[in-house]
C-alpha cells in the first residue's frame, strides 16, 4: 500500500465487507484520510496548533515526519538536482481492466464517467448511485477500464492540504515565518499601492484564492528555500517559484500563478474536466482517475515547472516533495483526518435570497463564470441594478445580503459574510460578494441579516466594464458550482449553466431569466 494511504473511513465496515465481497478480484484505492469521530472543534484547533508551531526539524509528537530538511545547495531538496533523480523514481503503473473504486467525498457519476471516460450507465454498484447530486463517500463502484494508459495513481496530499480548509485554522503565518527566520521574514514587496510583508503575501494570495497558505509556504520552501534559508541572489530573484514570465515578476504575482495551477487541477479534477496534463517540455501524461483532488492540484502545479523527469521525481522519487512537504510541515494526512471530508453526507445548499431588496429591478449580466479566478468552477452570478447609471460610476442602489452572518471580509471591493458566524472563512458556507464600493462598505465584524445593506455596486476590486455584484460561494474552504449538486438558489430561483463561463441564467417553475451582458429585457429580474 502507499505510504500515504491512510486507511479505510471509519462507519463504512459493513459497506467494505460487500466491496470486499463484491470486487475480491480487484485492488481498492482510499486515497483519503480517515475522520476521528470523537474530537471537539477546541481539540482539533489546539492539535493543529502544535503541528504548526512546532520546531524547524523536530517530530511532532504523533506526527509521521519524512527526511529532516537541508538548505537548498547542501542536499538533496533542489530543483536542480531532480532530473538526476528520475532514474530511481516509480514507473507509471497500468490500471486493470475492470477498476474497483471507492467513492471519494464530492464524487458525482457524471466527474466519474469523464475521468474513466466511460458512459455512466456502465459504472456499477452493489449501492444506489445519484444521477445528479454527490454520490455517497466509502461505496465500491466497478468501472471498465478503457484508457489503456500507464499513470501515476499513488496519492500525493488530501484535498484539505490545498485549499483553505479547516486544517489551516492553527496556522499562524507571521509566526511560523518568523521561527524559521529565512529570508522571507524580511522581505517586502509593494502590491498595488501597498507595501506587503513575506507574511502577508502568503496570507492575501491565501485568502484571496481560498489556497492552503501552509501549501504555499511549502512549495516556496521547496522551489527556494526562502523561508528557512537565505540563499544566495534572493534579494534580486523576482522569480522564487520559478515561473519566469516576465509579467508575473515577485512573489506575490508567482504565487497568484502557484494558485492558479493548483486550482486549475483541483477543480477541473472535481468536474471531470481535465484529464490529462501537458509538462513543461511538452510531453503528456493520463491522469489516474482514482486520485482525489488534491493530488491531481499538486500534479498540475508540478506539470508547470518540470519535464516529464523531473516531474516524476519532484512528486513520486526519493526526494519528493510530498516527503519534503511532511518533513517541513508535519504530516498533512494526519491534519485531514480531523477535518474532512470537506462535503459532509447530506450536505444541502443554504438557502438564499436574491441580493438586492424585494421590489426593485435588476438585470442578470452574467451567467455562472469562475467563482474566483481562472480555474475555480463556474459558481458566480453577476447582477447589476437598473438605475440609468452607465459604465463604472458607482451605484445608488444597495446590494443585500442573501443571509444572516458575520461579516468576516470587507476590502478590495470584496464582502465576505460566514453562515455559521464563527468568524472563519474556512469553515462552513461563505458568500463572496465583490465589486462593492469603499464607500458605506458594510464593515469587517458586523452582524447582518437577511436583506441588510452591504454596500454599493461599483467596479473595485477586478475587471468589470460597469457597476454590478458578483456572488459566489465557498463550503470549508471550496468554491461551489452554481450549477451542481449543491445548486445556487436565489429567492426560490435555480441558477443554471449552459456550459460556458457567463452563459446560463435562472429558473423558477415556468419562468426563465437568461444572462445578459448588455442587461437588455431577458436578463431583467425583480424580486
Amino acid at each position: 500500500m502507499h505510504q500515504n494511504n491512510p486507511g479505510h473511513p471509519p462507519g463504512h465496515w459493513v459497506i467494505l465487507l460487500g466491496a470486499i465481497l463484491f470486487f475480491i478480484a480487484t485492488a481498492c484505492n482510499f486515497p483519503l484520510a480517515s475522520k476521528p469521530t470523537d474530537t471537539t472543534d477546541t481539540s482539533i484547533q489546539q492539535t493543529l496548533a502544535a503541528l504548526w508551531l512546532a520546531t524547524p526539524g523536530v517530530p511532532v509528537e504523533g506526527a509521521q515526519l519524512g527526511t529532516p530538511l537541508t538548505p537548498p545547495g547542501e542536499g538533496q531538496f533542489t530543483s536542480s538536482s531532480l532530473a538526476t533523480l528520475a532514474p530511481n523514481t516509480p514507473a507509471a503503473e497500468t490500471l486493470p481492466a475492470t477498476v474497483s473504486y471507492v467513492t471519494q467525498p464530492g464524487d458525482t457519476l457524471d466527474a466519474l464517467s469523464k475521468r474513466f471516460q466511460v458512459p455512466p450507465e456502465s459504472i456499477s454498484s452493489p449501492f444506489p448511485l445519484s444521477a445528479n447530486g454527490f454520490i455517497t463517500s466509502g461505496i465500491p463502484v466497478a468501472i471498465s477500464n478503457v484508457l489503456n494508459e500507464p499513470v501515476f495513481s499513488g496519492a500525493l496530499l488530501p484535498d484539505s492540504e490545498v485549499i483553505f480548509s479547516p486544517s489551516a485554522i492553527g496556522l499562524d503565518v507571521p509566526a511560523f515565518i518568523h521561527a524559521r527566520g529565512g529570508y522571507l521574514s524580511q522581505y517586502q514587496i509593494q502590491v498595488e499601492e501597498e507595501w506587503l510583508s513575506g507574511a502577508e503575501v502568503i496570507q492575501r494570495v491565501a485568502v484571496e484564492t481560498s489556497i492552503n497558505p501552509a501549501l504555499l509556504l511549502g512549495i516556496l520552501e521547496y522551489r527556494s528555500g526562502w523561508v528557512s534559508f537565505h540563499p544566495s541572489g534572493a534579494e534580486q530573484d523576482p522569480y522564487p517559484i520559478g515561473f519566469r514570465v516576465p509579467t508575473y515578476q515577485g512573489l506575490y504575482k508567482e504565487l497568484l500563478l502557484v494558485s492558479r495551477y493548483l486550482t486549475t487541477g483541483y477543480y477541473g479534477w472535481r468536474s471531470g474536466e481535465f484529464t490529462s496534463l501537458t509538462l513543461a517540455d511538452g510531453n503528456h501524461i493520463r491522469i489516474a482517475p482514482t486520485l482525489n483532488a488534491g493530488s491531481v492540484g499538486l500534479q498540475s502545479l508540478f506539470a508547470m515547472l518540470y519535464g516529464q523527469d523531473g516531474w516524476r521525481a519532484a512528486l513520486y522519487g526519493s526526494s519528493s516533495f510530498p516527503l519534503f512537504y511532511t518533513a517541513f510541515s508535519g504530516d498533512p494526512w494526519q491534519r485531514a483526518a480531523m477535518v474532512e471530508p470537506i462535503f459532509p453526507a447530506n450536505l444541502q445548499s443554504p438557502v438564499l435570497e436574491l441580493p438586492f431588496q424585494p421590489g426593485e429591478r435588476w438585470s442578470l449580466t452574467g451567467g455562472p463564470h469562475a467563482a474566483w479566478g481562472v480555474g475555480s468552477p463556474l459558481g458566480a452570478l453577476d447582477f447589476a441594478p437598473v438605475t440609468g447609471q452607465k459604465g463604472c460610476q458607482v451605484s445608488t442602489a444597495w446590494a443585500t445580503a442573501s443571509t444572516p452572518g458575520l461579516v468576516v471580509r470587507s476590502k478590495d471591493g470584496v464582502v465576505v459574510i460566514d453562515l455559521d458566524g464563527d468568524g472563519s472563512e474556512q469553515t462552513g458556507w461563505n458568500l463572496l460578494y465583490l465589486h462593492i464600493a469603499r464607500e458605506e462598505r458594510i464593515p469587517v465584524g458586523t452582524w447582518v441579516q437577511t436583506d441588510g445593506r452591504i454596500g454599493h455596486p461599483s467596479c473595485e476590486g477586478g475587471l468589470a466594464s460597469g457597476a454590478h455584484v458578483h456572488l459566489s460561494r465557498k463550503y470549508n474552504g471550496e468554491w461551489v458550482s452554481a450549477d451542481g449538486p449543491l445548486p445556487l438558489f436565489l429567492s426560490g430561483w435555480r441558477a443554471f449553466s449552459e456550459g460556458k463561463p457567463y452563459r446560463g441564467g435562472l429558473v423558477k417553475e415556468n419562468q426563465v431569466v437568461t444572462a445578459m451582458s448588455d442587461g437588455s429585457k431577458t436578463s431583467s429580474i425583480t424580486r
